[in-house]
């Protein structure tokens, strides 16, 4: 389960209008999804129509029951508010959480640890923070991977962000959590000049920190919250329907490339044992030996040979016919593609001054035409062409391109 905390310091930017909509789009996209209020205020509750006078237990409760050795399970006060989203609801009582969790060890793991208990019940978790920065909201830093940070597109957007952000890194820092941060430009409205400049300042002085989806400005949206809705069920052809589903699809998106940073790092790692493997055994079959031992190899080597080469072969090609391309782990650059017929691959790019033969690709196998290899890079932003057999061509498998002086065009990464 993936745990994204809705976080800022400050009121009336959107904040509990994002968790609501964004779980919900989640929830379009077929995830499984649970919303946790972490708000006093109970604008969750409020905002789905749940009534708060038939709320019997919240997420207060089980929070606290851990510290009472009486657990309460968190499915045991979830509401159903459709066929893949629910909500753990708040309630006033959480206004008296940090009095009561006073002295209490590991006070700021106990939503985590209640998450925890679930995290195979579920896709997605959404957690509404509260409008300060205290006991709660740690809570919700600790169970979270992630943060978003709603920023109205107005006057006072810019004003304390970047000091919000900070304490948010602190908070980190302090739990020895990594929690990836994005700010999210929300109420957007296109029609006035200072919101398109405040959003151009923004993206300017964040970069990559920004979500690429904004939230526009939609009355729809309040309205939808007056009838206790999600958009995606008062007006499914509205603006905000649309707004909330590209940020759902940017969020799952972004995960789905994490999972694959992570298996072509594997991958990586696994052509790294094959080729070790294969040095060895070139070693070995460079000494001499007995004819007898000689002619047992060579039997061995028939029997067994093809049958390991097609089984790792085919494994390999299975795995990385999805991840050609490049991609950034951690500190290193990986370059995987495909060319079965190719009998030399080069990389050429502003990273090492457009010499192919600095930078040879290995061949993965005999026959897989698979070819990888990897580099570490400063951040910055490179553009480099492949060389197969001496022709220059742009990297197939990367859509990331611009036209160069002779019309062509060079393949781009960005190392972050």
């Amino acid at each position: 389960m993936r745990t994204i905390a809705i976080v800022n310091q400050k009121g009336g930017c959107g904040k509990t209008t994002v968790s609501i909509n964004l779980a919900s789009a989640f929830a379009e996209l077929g995830k499984r999804t649970l919303l946790v209020d972490m708000d006093p205020q109970s604008h969750c509750a409020v905002g789905l129509a749940v009534p708060e006078d038939q709320i019997e237990q919240s997420i207060y409760d089980v929070l606290i029951s851990r510290s009472r050795n009486e657990p309460i399970r968190v499915t045991e006060i979830l509401w159903q508010i459709g066929d893949r989203l629910e909500l753990a609801p708040a309630s006033i009582d959480l206004s008296a959480f940090e009095q009561q969790m006073a002295g209490i060890g590991e006070r700021e793991c106990a939503l985590k640890l209640v998450l925890d208990d679930i995290k195979d019940e579920f896709d997605y978790c959404v957690v509404d923070c509260p409008p300060a920065v205290g006991l709660l909201t740690f809570n919700a830093l600790r169970a979270s991977s992630d943060v978003i940070v709603p920023v109205e597109t107005g006057y006072f957007a810019l004003h304390g962000l970047s000091r919000q952000l900070e304490t948010l890194s602190i908070l980190c820092e302090r739990s020895n959590q990594k929690v990836n941060v994005k700010v999210l430009a929300s109420m957007y409205d296109i029609r006035t000049k200072m919101a398109r400049e405040i959003l151009a300042e923004l993206r300017n002085h964040f970069g990559d920190k920004m979500l690429r989806t904004t939230v526009n400005f939609n009355t729809k949206l309040k309205e939808a919250a007056s009838f206790g809705q999600p958009i995606f069920e008062y007006d499914p052809a509205s603006k905000g329907r649309s707004d909330f589903r590209s940020l759902a699809e940017e969020v799952v998106g972004c995960d789905a490339k994490q999972q694959r940073h992570e298996i072509v790092n594997s991958l990586s790692s696994q052509l790294e044992a094959i080729s070790a493997t294969a040095d060895e055994l070139l070693k070995s079959s460079k000494q001499p030996m007995p004819p007898k031992q000689a002619a047992a190899k060579r039997e061995i080597k028939e029997v067994t040979a093809p049958k390991f080469e097609k089984q790792q072969i085919a494994a390999l090609d299975s795995k990385l016919s999805d991840y050609y391309g490049v991609n950034q782990i951690n500190e290193a650059v990986v370059f995987v593609t495909l060319y079965p017929r190719a009998g030399s691959v080069q990389v050429a790019g502003d990273f090492n001054n457009w010499q192919p033969v600095a930078t040879p690709m290995e061949k993965v196998g005999d026959s897989s035409g698979v070819w990888q290899t990897k580099m570490n890079l400063p951040p910055g932003r490179y553009r480099y062409r492949l060389v197969v057999d001496g022709q220059w061509q742009q990297d197939p498998y990367n859509h990331h391109t611009e036209l160069n002086q002779f019309g062509e065009f060079n393949s781009i990464v960005e190392v972050k």
